[in-house]
């Protein structure tokens, strides 16, 4: 089977300049079938706030009301997304920029409303793999947003960790698919306050050890819930560390396997 990796970089990269073109340069040397998938979370704030609409979080998590919602699609769909599909031609990556409402890849369903109402907030429900391979095999790169839809014309703002991995399961019926989720730690730490106590592998038995020892928790442990969910469903591995995991020369990030 091919291999195909998906990268997931986050909004710290995003915002900046310095930061982005290394990675992009790192991801456009990566070999084989690649994803990306972004954020732009602090992207989106500060242009709301430009525009006066404030930015309601509840546990960390965005509030997406119709004013929002516009912000968000200008932002993510807009202003990132060309912009990091302009520097990956420049690095003679063939890139795609994508919504999940394009070529109706990712369909969503909006969050029904229990303690909290989020608004315009989608889950996803079906990813077109075979669309997404059609593009893949004209030997585009797919660049993905954060943005879904619904099916019947409603855009919806979902979580980019959610996105990658849902992707990577659909993409995993026809390749050996990897997720790479890039961000500012060194990986899954033993220690939060040494960057260099990396775990670097887990799987379901070691998983449950560091539950059990505290080790694992708070925002980790979302995440974590998500990898193995991904696993479970067709995803060959994981790992999450700096951007540097894409090069040869790095290993010391977390690969999460069964």
């Amino acid at each position: 089977m091919e291999k195909l990796s998906i990268v997931k970089i986050g909004g710290n990269i995003i915002e900046d300049e310095t930061s982005l073109n290394a990675f992009l340069k790192l991801f456009s040397n990566l070999k084989g079938k690649k994803i990306l998938v972004h954020g732009g979370g602090k992207r989106a704030t500060h242009m709301a706030s430009k525009l006066g609409i404030v930015s309601k979080m509840v546990n960390g998590r965005r509030i997406t009301d119709a004013e929002t919602l516009e912000v968000i699609t200008m932002v993510y769909g807009g202003l990132v997304n060309k912009n990091v599909v302009a520097k990956l031609q420049a690095l003679n990556t063939n890139a795609i920029g994508l919504t999940g409402a394009d070529v109706n890849s990712i369909v969503s369903k909006k969050r029904p409303v229990k303690e909290v109402d989020f608004g315009f907030v989608g889950d996803v429900k079906q990813v077109a793999h075979q669309s997404i391979n059609t593009l893949i095999q004209a030997n585009f790169t797919p660049v993905f947003c954060a943005i879904t839809h619904d099916g019947n014309g409603q855009l919806l703002n979902t979580n980019a960790d959610t996105i990658t991995s849902q992707v990577a399961v659909g993409m995993s019926k026809l390749y050996e698919t990897s997720i790479y989720y890039c961000f500012e730690l060194n990986g899954v730490l033993k220690d939060i306050n040494d960057k260099n106590s990396v775990i670097q592998h887990i799987d379901t038995t070691s998983y449950k050890d560091l539950l059990d020892r505290g080790i694992i928790a708070d925002g980790m442990l979302p995440k974590l819930e998500n990898c193995f969910d991904a696993l479970k469903n067709g995803v060959n591995n994981i790992n999450m560390g700096n951007t540097s995991m894409l090069t040869q020369e790095n290993d010391n990030f977390t690969t999460i396997t069964l």
